[in-house]
């Protein structure tokens, strides 16, 4: 049984009054509870509480206070889970809610916690739905969009597909409202920054993600062996069609998964705390030699973290070359940054480990 994500934006869920589009919710859980019936097991991904919210609450402008968007969120989140509620149960179909924020996914025994409670609804039939916890969200624990969520989502429950319904058709290879030459790019093996750039791009007045956080998305379910598709969201019957096997929209060829679980989890759901910026010598053992992070290759450190948090490290250029879970705190670090191994107890009376970061709990970002 295959496993899919669906990603529903708030320019799919929204009329251009910013108004929930109930018709279009009603044909998307049409169109969810065919593949269902078809035997795939389903995830939504979908926004729309703020949009819920501002209806309930007569606002007409997105709010650009983090309070009116958090009270936004909560008055619009019943809202929107009762409109999905009727839509799915005209085909009798079950739905769950479940409500996420990016340090509920970047703590160990919580990510699993969650993975366990999708694949538990699942295994009953029913149709999870997931949303950020805008009610809750800083700016410090927001995913940042729900593309960046849907990808950790996949990674979460092991999907084979992600696929995320536009307000357009595709990655076009230019911007078709300012060039008629534009056509829809209909594979692509490899996101480069090139590619990124030409993407590059704000979001809607309703939303927070474009084409590029699209991209992104892209390129973190590919790496974990999750091909992705982007399609429009205003056709019904599309959904169903591309799984039938014609082919619409952009789709992005999934690399060969080569990290585990555990290296997946590190590289993308965790939320760095700070950054190691490292000499030559560091670089070259990380990147080329496999070998574990020392604190003798440590130049300098940015950001306040503790113990088993996640740090970026940099070179010399500010180049981003791996993540991973430090066994010391920043101001351990500073205090044993350039030092030899050996040196570690005297510096501090204590010794946590000899590594830095171990390279099981290192991601190289770059190669």
């Amino acid at each position: 049984m295959q496993r899919i994500v669906v990603k529903i934006g708030s320019n799919i869920l929204t009329h251009s009054n910013g108004r929930l589009n109930h018709k279009r919710i009603h044909s998307i859980a049409h169109d969810v509870s065919l593949a269902s019936e078809a035997g795939y097991e389903v995830v939504l991904v979908s926004s729309g509480a703020i949009a819920a919210g501002m209806e309930k609450m007569g606002l007409t402008e997105k709010p650009t206070e983090i309070v009116l968007k958090q009270a936004a969120a909560a008055a619009g989140q019943s809202s929107l889970m009762r409109i999905y509620e009727r839509s799915f149960g005209r085909h009798n179909k079950k739905v769950a809610q479940i409500l996420l924020t990016r340090n509920v996914v970047s703590f160990r025994p919580t990510y699993l916690n969650s993975r366990n409670t999708l694949n538990t609804l699942l295994s009953y039939g029913l149709i999870p739905i997931v949303n950020e916890n805008d009610t809750v969200a800083t700016d410090e624990i927001k995913f940042g969009d729900n593309d960046h969520l849907a990808a950790i989502v996949a990674g979460l429950i092991d999907a084979d597909r992600l696929i995320i319904l536009s307000d357009v058709d595709g990655l076009y290879s230019a911007d078709p409202k300012k060039d008629d030459k534009a056509r829809i790019i209909p594979f692509v093996r490899e996101i480069t920054p090139a590619l990124e750039a030409r993407a590059g791009g704000a979001g809607s007045r309703v939303g927070t993600g474009g084409m590029y956080s699209k991209l992104l998305a892209a390129k973190k379910a590919t790496s974990f062996g999750i091909g992705v598709n982007i399609i429009s969201g205003k056709r019904k019957g599309l959904l169903i069609s591309l799984l039938g096997g014609t082919h619409h929209g952009t789709e992005f060829i999934s690399k060969k998964r080569d990290m585990t679980s555990r290296k997946a989890w590190i590289a993308y759901a965790m939320s760095p705390r700070g950054k190691l910026v490292l000499d030559d010598g560091a670089v070259h053992a990380l990147m080329n030699g496999g070998k574990s992070l020392l604190p003798s290759g440590i130049i300098s450190i940015e950001g306040n973290f503790g113990h088993n948090e996640a740090v970026v490290c940099l070179d010399q250029n500010g180049n981003r070359i791996a993540k991973g879970i430090v066994n010391y705190s920043s101001l351990e670090l500073d205090m044993i940054k350039g030092k030899k191994t050996s040196e570690i107890q005297n510096i501090l009376g204590v010794k946590h480990d000899d590594e830095i970061i171990h390279r099981d709990n290192m991601v190289i970002l770059q190669k």
